[in-house]
């Protein structure tokens, strides 16, 4: 039993897209629509696929990625990552999540949705409401609301 060429890359092309759809993030799905496009013009219009391939899969390559990448940003938006310049900090509210005790950076406070290590003038327990004003390194001098 022989098989021919462009039904491999056709079956191969296929078993790469269903990787793809199971364990998205390979990547395979570009390499497997190229093969089956390719795939189906040798079975097609075998006479163009040899002397005409390599523009085939340039350009099967270019359409396939730019749908892929599209279909990717749907299906995961990017988002910014978490991160606060501390210099916006001051000014801004909290609360106390383990007990700030001065020239001590063991204290804890929420500001926002981060925790930041904390130290202030005066021991200020927890679950206390501070305001922060200033940042000290990548810890926060705070007082208490």
């Amino acid at each position: 039993m022989e098989i021919d060429i462009g039904w491999l890359m056709i079956i191969v092309g296929l078993v790469l897209l269903i990787i793809e759809a199971s364990q998205p993030g390979f990547f395979v799905a570009v390499p497997g629509t190229i093969l089956i496009v390719l795939g189906a013009i040798v079975l097609l219009i075998p006479e163009y696929a040899q002397e005409w391939a390599p523009v085939i899969v340039v350009i099967t390559a270019l359409i396939s990625s730019i749908i892929t990448i599209i279909f990717y940003r749907r299906i995961a938006p990017g988002h910014r990552p978490l991160s606060t310049s501390m210099d916006i900090l001051a000014g801004k509210e909290g609360i106390v999540v383990d007990t700030i005790r001065p020239d001590a950076i063991s204290g804890k406070v929420r500001v926002g949705n981060q925790i930041w290590s904390a130290t202030g003038d005066s021991v200020i327990e927890a679950g206390k409401k501070i305001v922060v004003i200033r940042s000290e390194g990548v810890h926060l001098k705070v007082k208490e609301f």
